[in-house]
């Protein structure tokens, strides 16, 4: 005679962490191919680089720490981290910044706290932010030119796959290639100028972005594609978005003062930073009142860096910070579990026995 087994019910998923973190992966393609066409094919070498050295360095510490190598490294999680750190670094930055910050992000953010689901800060902004604190003067002076950049509507010859090589992998020269970020020219150029004189400037060649709208409507594209797929869910991206678009609304009203709503929200690196970085589902927050919380706080943090602080960008600096806020957050914003009634929020003190 069978017996009826009682048990509480399970949600059961086609999705896996390897298929997830492949989709985030692909998702990343639009934006990819964009700045492949506008700047060139520097951040495409430094993506693939960064991919490759991330499952290299993966796979040496899990054979240090005697895991299975083959289980972890298929979930794709390492190879995200390359990708992302490839599309944050400047398209010409030398070979051994990129290895440096992925391996870095790796071994340090990462497998040192314990691997997957282990580490509070996102690796890959822990890669960025050390190389950027540490070289200074290489992560600011190789961010390719955009081909949309120039006087007139001329437009600017682009480094070829061979000028880009040369450049990354042998220190050629890459001054005919380079120039200012939008973010980086207004910021400092509007202390002396009017915001018409600014965007009468190369960089901008009479339009707000010189080409990083379309990067970053790219993004925004692959970001939407994630939020369908359920895959992420839209509370971090568009409370980050809100909070940076409201700040710049109240405080930065006057373009002839502050860098306007527009350049904020559609250059630099705003959509990766929304739909990719911030929405890391291990070291961010976890709750739907908790990432309104840590999204607003995101956004809030790069409008202040970079209207105030001494980076023109400031993804990665604005989302460490919430990573340290973001257990505690959790900790207050716990929903109300079924059968209680009221939410148990706070950190409790152990009792004592």
């Amino acid at each position: 005679m069978a017996l009826l087994t009682l048990s509480s019910p399970h949600a059961h998923g086609r999705n896996s962490t390897s298929k997830v973190m492949m989709t985030v992966t692909l998702a990343t393609l639009p934006g990819l191919a964009v700045m492949t066409w506008l700047f060139g094919f520097g951040t495409l070498i430094n993506t693939v680089l960064a991919a490759l050295v991330a499952v290299a360095t993966e796979a040496a510490i899990l054979k240090l720490r005697n895991r299975p190598v083959s289980f972890f490294v298929k979930d794709n999680t390492a190879l995200l981290t390359g990708v992302l750190l490839g599309l944050a670094l400047p398209p010409l930055a030398p070979w051994w910044i990129t290895v440096v910050a992925t391996m870095f992000a790796i071994i340090f953010a990462k497998q040192l706290y314990g691997g997957i689901g282990n580490n509070p800060f996102n690796p890959a902004m822990v890669g960025y932010a050390l190389v950027l604190v540490s070289f200074p003067v290489q992560m600011t002076t190789n961010w390719a030119a955009s081909s949309q950049m120039g006087l007139d509507g001329a437009a600017l010859s682009l480094a070829s796959f061979g000028d880009a090589l040369s450049t990354i992998f042998a220190g050629g020269a890459a001054d005919a290639f380079t120039g200012a970020t939008p973010l980086d020219a207004y910021k400092h150029q509007i202390a002396s100028k009017t915001a018409a004189e600014v965007l009468a400037e190369p960089v901008f060649n009479g339009w707000l972005n010189g080409g990083w709208e379309w990067v970053n409507l790219a993004f925004l594209a692959g970001g939407l594609f994630l939020i369908w797929k359920r895959i992420i869910t839209w509370h971090i991206p568009a409370s980050m978005l809100g909070a940076l678009a409201v700040c710049s609304l109240v405080l930065g009203w006057d373009e002839d003062l502050y860098t306007p709503v527009s350049l904020h929200l559609l250059s630099g690196a705003t959509m990766l930073g929304a739909f990719f970085i911030a929405t890391d589902p291990v070291s961010a927050s976890t709750t739907k009142l908790g990432r309104l919380i840590y999204g607003a706080g995101i956004g809030i943090f790069l409008y202040l860096i970079r209207t105030w602080g001494a980076y023109p960008d400031a993804v990665a600096f604005a989302v460490l910070l919430m990573n340290f806020a973001a257990p505690f957050i959790d900790a207050y914003t716990q929903p109300r579990t079924y059968g209680h009634k009221k939410a148990a929020r706070g950190l409790k003190k152990p009792e004592a026995k």
